[in-house]
């Protein structure tokens, strides 16, 4: 079972829960995301699969995930991109923001940045497909109707549209 640091207003912890107790409760805690861009200046992201329990096939950031008691924001980012992408590559601090929308939890986001062109070893219980599209080509799908996390279209229009 996965247990999550509840930290309070300054991203103090303050506690520890399940994932799952976190979001009943509406509790506090830690997200890490890496953006992954390619040497031709394209955005890697990851496509959740369809039995994902929240926003199935929806596109996320090329990694992502709760950061778990006792983790680091960087450490949980580097465990995520190797659980999810078999792989990892350095790490570039971008930014950290608060997530905060109605009937979920507060959620304290921490963002890097990474160059890497491959080869990924994609965990398919993870991911169902990643793909590398410029900030346009993103820009396009957002306004077609493409399905996107909510908090994937947070982050971007903060850093980078």
């Amino acid at each position: 079972m996965e247990y999550l640091d509840i930290v309070n207003n300054n991203d103090e912890v303050i506690g520890q829960c399940t994932v799952s107790e976190s979001y009943d409760k509406l509790l506090p805690h830690r997200i890490s995301h890496i953006f992954i861009f390619n040497n031709e200046g394209k955005m890697l992201l990851q496509k959740r699969t369809e039995e994902e329990k929240f926003c199935p096939n929806h596109w996320s950031t090329a990694v992502g995930g709760h950061v778990q008691a006792g983790e680091s924001y960087e450490e949980a980012a580097i465990r995520e991109y190797e659980e999810e992408l078999g792989t990892k590559s350095e790490l570039e601090f971008i930014g950290k923001t608060i997530y905060e929308k109605e009937n979920i939890p507060k959620k304290f986001l921490t963002i890097f940045k990474s160059n890497f062109n491959g080869p990924y070893n994609i965990n398919l219980d993870e991911v169902a497909a990643v793909d590398s599209f410029s900030i346009e080509e993103i820009k396009n799908m957002i306004e077609s109707g493409e399905k996107f996390l909510p908090e994937l279209l947070f982050i971007l229009e903060k850093y980078y549209l």
